[in-house]
């Protein structure tokens, strides 16, 4: 290719669906170095000798974490005004300054490099505090922490790599991760920027979309496709690009239903020339790096869906009680009642998934892949609810929008813009839907380990015959574990037998966990090959887990909190009123495993799709209007103005 020359749009692309699960699989961690509670528990055997007594952490940690936690509230009182980032959809630039000065973008970076090195725990209650006051703050914090260069580069770089960055991204440079390009989601095999080499440099050509902090960022981290020749293997590999090289141009600054202080855009790479030494692993190892990146990066979206349930919880509490209706407070009325009990229970069980998950990856004797996922999952969906009901509780008020309740001379309380800003929690870093996938390839690992070729039409009958010896003798070892255990058993887990008895919940905790094996082999020798594209089967199988992760999690804080003294009763009994709750969605999902509409679903969507259905639109205006579903990212030269603004 000469110098001068634009690369075509590469038509392979588009990409069989056997390839796209190849690479998808190909970046999984393939490995289970350390036990896991969460895969031992899809496997049908509760070890809850891994999660309890629950971790405990280091004093120094504590110590330090508090510490940065009381300027943080100091600043965060003083200094932001979250009411005016949602107004003005801009963080100001010395809000930024003041984060930076206060050390807030070298939370997670080890303090050889200038960071404050954190651990996940207080990283965490770091992020649910600034979330509290602006959730725009804390996606500019996570997306340059958690996925941005940080991570990416403490863990896969050079020592060389970690010199040059890691300081910068400490005190002074926002950086920010671009994967998504407008027609690549979560696909990543029909991933379409190029990183050609050239003598000592890559040259990059391509569009990213979505990029969270890309807008502002002085350093990204992007995932680009080598193409592979002579001593290159090639495949997708990540790089890092200075955000202000030749080139590059943020054409848009996206605009969102929440989340209205974000820094998000659309950036094109045309030509971009990038040295050899700024590429982090080998090429081909880009997406393995970015999902071990997110195993613990994903744990900051639930830090802030705990804290928006806390917000949830006070203003409920606040309200229900002052608020009279028919004589008496809106909170002891049982509708409403019912509602607060659920935000405050909810609440208690999202603290204690995150916690547990946090001081797991803190103590690295485990593996928290799967647990990392279902804390994503679990607070993303349970945080929208609270979010809703909260709405719900404060009826009109709650639909109003703050501005609208001060003008009028009422407490500004931003109830809908809670509800508008947690939204994308669902979508954001792996939407509920792929997240289920994600986990439920997790989930089944040690089937698929034993029987893959078994049930892979692919399969040569020889390699058939022996994936079935290999088979039998593992469920041989393993299916007569499911049939009986402790749960059925009535003193086992009496150390759970507090103000609340919960031990009851922990014996169900561990026969569901047996049935949910069950089902899940009965699943898969139903369906065989076909078992992944039962999708509405293994999501009901992974919220099974995740409710009954959560019940254990629950029940191991309320007790850590009995025997330090600190709130026992009150957190045995709100780990039991979540128990009894959480038991109620568990049996549904049992029901709907066996009993759903999705055969009679994908038949309707069959018809709807070939336009049997084109009548039930008529009788409406589409608003909208007529543009392209996606967007034209072909590669080559930008024609719009460059909207990139760095911080001042």
């Amino acid at each position: 290719m000469t110098a001068h020359a634009v690369p075509e749009r590469d038509p392979a692309r588009t990409v069989s669906e056997r390839e796209a699960r190849e690479v998808a699989e190909a970046a999984r961690e393939q490995r289970w170095h350390r036990p896991s509670f969460a895969k031992e528990l899809f496997l049908g055997r509760f070890r809850l000798d891994l999660i309890h007594p629950h971790p405990a952490p280091d004093p120094e940690d504590v110590r330090r974490g508090e510490a940065f936690l009381a300027r943080l509230r100091h600043f965060l009182t003083t200094e932001v005004d979250g009411a005016r980032i949602e107004r003005e959809a801009r963080i100001p630039d010395e809000t930024v300054r003041g984060l930076k000065e206060l050390g807030a973008l070298g939370m997670k970076i080890d303090t050889a490099y200038g960071g404050l090195g954190l651990s996940q725990v207080y990283y965490n209650k770091a992020l649910a505090l600034v979330g509290s006051v602006s959730p725009a703050v804390g996606a500019l914090l996570s997306a340059h922490q958690s996925i941005g260069v940080p991570q990416p580069v403490e863990r896969f770089g050079t020592q060389a790599q970690k010199d040059a960055f890691l300081p910068r991204c400490a005190r002074t440079d926002i950086s920010a991760f671009l994967l998504t390009e407008p027609d690549v989601g979560s696909d990543p095999a029909r991933l379409a920027t190029t990183a050609r080499p050239e003598g000592d440099d890559y040259v990059l050509d391509g569009v990213k979309l979505w990029t969270t902090n890309g807008v502002v960022a002085d350093l990204l981290v992007v995932m680009a496709r080598v193409p592979a020749g002579e001593g290159h293997p090639g495949g997708i590999t990540a790089f890092v690009v200075e955000a202000d090289s030749e080139g590059i141009t943020v054409e848009n600054r996206n605009a969102f239903m929440g989340l209205r202080g974000i820094e998000n855009g659309v950036t094109r790479f045309h030509r971009v020339r990038v040295p050899a030494a700024n590429r982090i692993g080998d090429e081909g190892a880009g997406l393995r790096i970015a999902l071990t990146t997110l195993n613990t990066g994903r744990l900051s979206l639930p830090a802030m869906c705990a804290g928006a349930g806390k917000w949830c919880l006070k203003i409920a509490r606040e309200w229900s009680a002052s608020r009279e209706q028919w004589g008496r407070p809106i909170a002891r009325h049982e509708a409403v009642g019912a509602k607060i009990s659920f935000i405050a229970a909810t609440t208690f069980a999202l603290e204690a998934v995150l916690d547990l998950a946090s001081q797991m990856a803190d103590d690295k004797r485990t593996d928290i892949r799967i647990e990392a996922a279902l804390a994503k999952l679990y607070g993303s969906e349970m945080s929208c609810r609270m979010a809703d009901e909260l709405v719900q509780i404060r009826g009109g008020r709650g639909y109003e929008t703050a501005e609208s309740l001060a003008a009028r001379g009422e407490r500004a309380v931003p109830a809908e813009q809670l509800l508008r800003d947690l939204r994308i929690n669902r979508i954001f870093e792996g939407s509920t839907e792929i997240m289920h996938l994600l986990i439920a390839r997790e989930a089944v690992d040690a089937h698929l380990a034993v029987a893959g070729d078994l049930v892979d039409p692919r399969t040569p009958l020889a390699d058939k015959g022996r994936a079935a010896a290999r088979a039998g003798g593992f469920y041989a070892r393993w299916l007569p574990g499911l049939l009986a255990g402790p749960g059925q058993l009535p003193r086992s887990y009496r150390e759970f037998a507090g103000p609340v008895d919960l031990s009851g919940h922990l014996r169900y905790v561990e026969r569901s966990a047996r049935r949910l094996a069950r089902c899940t082999f009965y699943g898969m020798s139903r369906w065989q090959g076909r078992m992944e594209t039962r999708q509405g089967f293994l999501g009901r199988i992974v919220d099974i887990g995740a409710e009954l992760f959560a019940m254990s999690a629950a029940c191991v804080r309320a007790e850590m909190m009995r025997a330090a003294g600190d709130h026992g009763t009150a957190a045995y009994r709100l780990a039991d009123a979540f128990c009894h709750q959480a038991r109620i969605r568990v049996a549904e999902l049992f029901g709907r495993l066996w009993t759903n509409t999705d055969d009679l679903d994908r038949r309707v969507v069959s018809g709807v799709l070939s336009g049997a259905c084109t009548w039930l639109e008529e009788g409406i205006l589409d608003p909208g209007d007529d543009g392209p579903w996606i967007a034209d990212a072909t590669p080559g030269p930008s024609r719009k103005e460059n909207v990139r603004r760095p911080f001042r």
